[in-house]
């Protein structure tokens, strides 16, 4: 176990634009993902498993959803005289006046609430990944190398580099990692496949020091100026190689991708083996029934949780607590939220559905039964879908439409293709 002196930090305050109506009412780091948890439970259950129970979350954008899916820390375990989780909105104060501007910035307005805890090393995370890691590993290896920062990279595909801050390390250690040599914010033209996680260990008196001069600029982001500051000032940067599955998840198709990734008999993230914990008093996951397939009912190869009633044919999809599939309905390739319900005699191919949507009877969405949906399509949280009602392939839908928005786009042909 390490040692209570390590201060975790996650940064979990985000709109993500790409994620659409799906951020619409909750930051990313509140999504719900894989049929009962949250984005955000990831790395909550990485600390916990990591042995680190000093944690503060930095929320701002409509936190609601994040506070009450957090609640006491109890779910992770971090309740009690040495450990637990603060959330950390931004504040009025005699120096602030106005939103975090930036991730640097959000960790220097906390600085007395850091300096508080007097960790030993500081760890920021960001709260918006799907990911298993041991971050015990990785600060071993930060203190082994006497590093004044150590940063998690993943090697990805050429083609997706431009997206991430880039780095690029020396081979001294082989797999484990390296010294960072150099590093890009989303360049143009990558030179490494090395991105990082946003997973960053500080000594706590260089974290001070950098945050303090960054506030004379305009711009308050780690990748893109506290690193480069520390590299262009000779700081000891090392790089913490990570090689296992990672979800960005930062558009639609990387959401609905990482979902599916759980599916199969040999999934592409096995989540077994892992001690993975969520809020079961959220939303009141635990009083859920146990699920119910009914005689004429068909499941294959889905992730379908309590509380769901199973009357029609579910295929490679995941069915959050409460979601209902009617008589000769079919769901395929599908993420149905919390409370979808599902009539008679409808279709969902392709389809990320938010929470607390009705469907009537002989709804299509994305495709004709026996045609693949090529896109995916969105629907808003709580909507009350027309019966028989056509929405076409990759279409988005947002919250709670109103009866009269539903003929006006109806009658318009927008919905129907």
């Amino acid at each position: 176990m390490l040692k209570p002196t390590t201060l975790a930090m996650i940064l979990a305050g985000g709109r993500v634009d790409e994620l659409d109506v799906l951020t619409y009412g909750r930051p990313k780091s509140a999504l719900p993902f894989g049929g009962l948890g949250r984005v955000i439970d990831f790395p909550l259950s990485n600390l916990m498993n990591s042995g680190i129970e000093q944690v503060a979350i930095l929320s701002q954008y409509r936190s609601y959803s994040l506070i009450n899916h957090i609640g006491t820390g109890a779910a992770w375990d971090m309740l009690g005289r040495n450990r637990g989780i603060s959330i950390l909105p931004p504040f009025i104060g005699s120096n602030h006046k106005d939103w975090y501007r930036g991730s640097a910035d959000a960790i220097h307005r906390n600085l007395d609430f850091v300096q508080y805890h007097d960790p030993e090393q500081i760890l920021i995370l960001s709260g918006d990944h799907i990911y298993q890691m041991d971050y015990a590993d990785m600060i071993s290896y930060h203190n082994e190398k006497d590093a004044d920062l150590t940063m998690a990279f993943i090697k990805v595909d050429k083609e997706k580099a431009h997206r991430f801050g880039i780095g690029a390390l020396t081979e001294e250690d082989g797999i484990r990692g390296g010294q960072l040599t150099n590093y890009w914010e989303k360049p143009a033209n990558p030179e490494s496949q090395w991105a990082s996680l946003t997973v960053l260990c500080f000594k706590p008196e260089v974290l001070y020091k950098m945050l303090t001069s960054n506030q004379e600029k305009t711009s308050f982001e780690f990748g893109r100026d506290i690193v480069p500051a520390m590299m262009e000032e000779g700081y000891k940067i090392y790089g913490y190689k990570f090689c296992d599955y990672w979800g960005y998840t930062r558009t639609i198709d990387e959401y609905w991708q990482a979902n599916m990734d759980l599916l199969g008999d040999d999934p592409v993230f096995k989540m077994d083996g892992w001690n993975f914990r969520t809020n079961l008093d959220h939303r009141s996951i635990r009083d859920f029934q146990p699920t119910i397939v009914g005689d004429y009912a068909t499941v294959q190869n889905s992730l379908v949780n309590n509380g769901c009633r199973i009357e029609g044919t579910v295929r490679n999809s995941i069915l959050f607590p409460g979601v209902v599939v009617g008589k000769n309905s079919i769901v395929e390739d599908s993420v149905l939220f919390f409370n979808n319900v599902v009539g008679r005699n409808c279709t969902l191919s392709k389809v990320v559905a938010d929470v607390n949507t009705i469907y009537g009877d002989g709804v299509v969405i994305g495709s004709e039964v026996g045609r693949q949906a090529r896109n995916v399509s969105v629907i808003g949280w709580n909507n009350r879908i027309p019966g028989q009602v056509r929405i076409g392939d990759g279409a988005t839908i947002w919250p709670e439409l109103k009866p009269g928005d539903w003929k006006k786009h109806i009658d318009s042909g927008e919905l129907i293709r």
